[in-house]
């Protein structure tokens, strides 16, 4: 009977060993560290930034930029990498870059590397920006204009039919834009300068205005602006003259034809 108590303790001690030991150490699987790109890391640390921290911003200039298909590239001021920027990151919809335009931005990233965000354009908004260079002036100018044409329709001084034909023209030459702008986008075919100066100068410029600053296209080449704005100045002086006897007579003469 002693026996048999001692060994029931036995056992017992030795169960409450087995029941309260830590249990055995296993074997854990080591995972190396992952490495991490210097741009992931800007990119979690903006997703993911605590409390008020402000997230800087960076300076630097547009060294290259493709308006027709709306993106370019910044070079910081201190140097480093050049950072993609796309249409879509300004913060003001309005305005267009243009290559050697200075700019403010956060830092961002993907996959492809370091990309502009936020980013705001520092220009002399007076130097650089004129009334017509915007969709809402191109479109007072087009409007005043085809008014002008109008109220001389109504003055007798004008025939009905060439108000008529810078209407159609008009339109035709915005349509003409647009095609163009997409062509760029897609790189596809192209409509020639030539073509587009063409449809100005014989009534579609007011149509081609409105094109450029609404669909932001050709309004930045100095080249084109250039030829644009001539054939403007000869087709306003053609209507002039218009008014003049001698013009009135050769505009009815001409109608005549057509």
């Amino acid at each position: 009977m002693g026996a048999d108590t001692s060994s029931c303790a036995s056992m017992g001690i030795a169960w409450s060993k087995s029941a309260f030991s830590p249990p055995a150490a296993t074997a854990q699987r080591v995972i190396a560290p992952r490495k991490i790109s210097h741009y992931t890391i800007l990119s979690l640390s903006r997703k993911f930034k605590m409390g008020s921290q402000k997230v800087p911003r960076y300076q630097g200039r547009i060294t290259s930029w493709k308006d027709d298909q709306g993106f370019g590239f910044i070079t910081p001021n201190g140097g480093g990498p050049a950072v993609f920027v796309h249409i879509s990151a300004f913060s003001r919809r309005g305005a267009r870059p243009v290559s050697n335009d200075i700019v403010t931005y956060h830092l961002g990233a993907n996959e492809k590397g370091p990309r502009a965000e936020q980013v705001i354009l520092v220009r002399d908004a007076v130097l650089r920006k004129s009334s017509l260079d915007s969709p809402t002036g191109s479109l007072i100018a087009a409007a005043g204009f085809l008014g002008f044409v109008t109220l001389g329709v109504f003055a007798g001084k004008l025939p009905l039919a060439l108000l008529g034909l810078y209407f159609v023209m008009s339109t035709l030459a915005f349509c003409t834009y647009a095609a163009d702008k997409s062509a760029a986008r897609k790189n596809t075919w192209r409509t020639s300068e030539s073509t587009l100066h063409m449809l100005g100068l014989i009534g579609g410029w007011p149509g081609a205005l409105v094109a450029q600053q609404a669909l932001r296209h050709k309004s930045k080449k100095a080249s084109f602006r250039t030829v644009f704005w001539a054939t403007v100045l000869i087709n306003c002086g053609i209507l002039i003259w218009f008014f003049t006897p001698p013009g009135a007579e050769a505009l009815s003469a001409l109608l005549g034809t057509v």
